[in-house]
């Protein structure tokens, strides 16, 4: 998981900053390049770099990005011009906008996942996803 290390930099750039455990925020954060955030946040991320949303962090609002990395807790919309991850541990309540999705095996995607297409002008692919929990009754 070299994106969850905050030593190296991410394959878009250079690291910028993070936020730790304890900061709660809430607001806009225009980045210009890979930003870890492992706090409670709740408003808007803007970022053509990448997002590292880390494994104790928890996020609601709307994330507009290139590539974004979910490690921890998000909800609201997600959209990418490139890569979106959910690791094993990560949580995604919403939708995501992208034309690639990875999700690992024990990641959670509750919500819609619209797979954009890169050509303009062409219509995105809308393919509706539960919850495991949600599926499987007794």
């Amino acid at each position: 998981m070299k994106l969850l290390d905050r030593k190296g930099g991410g394959p878009s750039g250079e690291w910028i900053g993070f936020l730790e455990k304890g900061v709660i925020l809430e607001g806009r954060l225009e980045l210009a390049g890979t930003f870890r955030i492992d706090c409670q946040m709740k408003g808007t991320i803007v970022s053509n770099s990448t997002v590292v949303i880390g494994e104790n962090a928890k996020v609601e609002g709307e994330i507009d990005g290139n590539h974004v990395v979910i490690g921890g807790r998000f909800e609201g919309v997600l959209t990418a011009k490139g890569r979106v991850e959910i690791l094993g541990k990560g949580v995604v309540r919403g939708e995501v906008h992208a034309p690639c999705l990875v999700i690992e095996a024990g990641g959670i995607l509750d919500g819609r996942c619209h797979m954009t297409n890169v050509e303009e002008g062409k219509q995105p692919l809308t393919i509706p996803i539960r919850a495991a929990s949600a599926s499987t009754s007794s």
